[in-house]
This record gives structure tokens, C-alpha cells and sequence, in this order.
């Protein structure tokens, strides 16, 4: 129903004007020709039929952009809900890693490389959520290009 509001507005206008013009005994089809006769000698009669055309592709090019501006801010919301998301996993993800490094750390002859390592690929994990969360252009090159591999350390590169 929604889409259809304007026609339904349109309809019920027409459905207006036809009533009144029947009750009140006007033929309004001949007074607009009396009145496009009489703006003849100013040749404004020319200038109305592409007026029209103009306008009714104005308005159409309007229409477009305010659907793509609409599908734009649905993407904006789509994205912005899936990082908060992202952040919320991460975050759970990284405090229940805390148990294992806290393991690691206590237990006795654990490599300290590879805490380190641990360490790094964390960091990088963050960082690499941070550059999506800043990306200002909701496409996939742009997101792709803000966690792209060469983002990342290159120690935890070379273990993947």
C-alpha cells in the first residue's frame, strides 16, 4: 500500500476535481484549451510540452537518487551492525584467549617466542578490525583493501 501512496493521492484528487466539476457543471478539459488559446499570441504554448517532458525526467532522476541514497543508508546500517557484531565476537574471543596466555605464561619450559607471537598476532587481529571499522566507502574493494593481508605483521604472515 505504501507504494502505491502517491498514485492512490493521484486518484483520489482526480476522483476530487471530476465530482466537482460534474456538481458545479464546469468543463474544465475546455477552459484549460480557452486558456492555452490565449497564452498562443505569447508562444508560451510551445515551451509547455517540453516543460513537461523535462520535468517528469527530473523528477524521475529524483526518484532514482533518493532510492539509491535509501539502499545506500540500509548498506550503511547492514555494515555498521555486522562490525559492531564483529567487535562483540572479538572481544569475547580475545578475553577467553586471556585463559591460554595466562596458561602459557605459567606453565614451565613454554617457548616465550611464542607468547610473543601470540601477542603480535593479536595486535594484528585488532588493528586489522579497527582499519575495517574506519572504512568510509561500503563496497567490497574498499573493505577488502582495509584487512588485506599485507596489513598484517609479517611474523604472523609467515605462520599462517
Amino acid at each position: 500500500m505504501r507504494k502505491l501512496r502517491w498514485t492512490l493521492v493521484g486518484a483520489a484528487l482526480a476522483i476530487v476535481i471530476k465530482l466537482a466539476a460534474l456538481l458545479l457543471g464546469l468543463d474544465l478539459f475546455e477552459r484549460m484549451v480557452t486558456a492555452l488559446a490565449a497564452l498562443e499570441r505569447f508562444e508560451v504554448d510551445e515551451l509547455i510540452i517540453p516543460a513537461v517532458i523535462f520535468l517528469a525526467f527530473a523528477f524521475l532522476d529524483l526518484i532514482k537518487k533518493q532510492e539509491q541514497q535509501k539502499v545506500a543508508r540500509e548498506k550503511l546500517a547492514i555494515y555498521s551492525a555486522m562490525l559492531a557484531s564483529t567487535h562483540h565476537i572479538l572481544n569475547n574471543f580475545l578475553n577467553q584467549m586471556q585463559l591460554f596466555k595466562m596458561t602459557a605464561r605459567n606453565t614451565p619450559g613454554f617457548d616465550a617466542e611464542v607468547l610473543s607471537l601470540y601477542d603480535v598476532v593479536i595486535e594484528g587481529a585488532s588493528d586489522q578490525i579497527e582499519a575495517l571499522s574506519e572504512v568510509t566507502e561500503i563496497d567490497e574493494a574498499s573493505i577488502r583493501a582495509s584487512v588485506e593481508p599485507s596489513a598484517a605483521p609479517p611474523s604472523a604472515a609467515g605462520q599462517a
